[in-house]
């Protein structure tokens, strides 16, 4: 997702794009791997010094309420990794290091296919594996 698109998606729901909504949206989509709350929070510092974790952690709700960002639930000492969504995908994370690696295909396809057969009204789902990468198990 390109910044020009969630700007709009943001605007069409109503909300404004301020300067420190758009450098939080740029920290996105700057980082190389999905951050955390605190890394999103120190590259919008370098910039606007005076943002408070408070708003970092509001706006990243937000473009998750709206469908611009996922939110990745990590088991480990940290809490979330925020990722800008390109396509619908899951997670495979790493409890030691938490590096949360992409999995192509989703594997609840068919069920959700299922469920709605049921009359179920799905509106969206999260799907994580845990576990050690290669790097890490070496070590267990």
């Amino acid at each position: 997702m390109k910044q020009s698109e969630i700007i709009q998606q943001i605007k069409g729901k109503g909300f404004k794009i301020t300067p420190q909504r758009r450098a939080i949206i740029d920290a996105m989509l700057l980082a190389e791997r999905p951050p955390t709350a605190k890394e999103v929070l120190d590259t919008v510092r370098l910039n606007f010094p005076d943002v408070g974790l408070d708003t970092v952690y509001r706006n990243l709700n937000l473009l998750s309420e709206i469908g611009c960002v996922i939110q990745i639930n990590l088991k480990n000492s940290e809490t979330s990794r925020f990722e800008i969504l390109k396509r619908h995908h899951h997670h495979l994370i790493c409890l030691g290091c938490g590096e949360a690696t992409c999995l192509e295909k989703c594997m609840l396809e068919k069920h959700m296919d299922a469920l709605k057969d049921q009359g179920y009204k799905i509106v969206g789902h999260a799907f994580e594996i845990y576990g050690y990468c290669p790097q890490c198990s070496i070590s267990l």
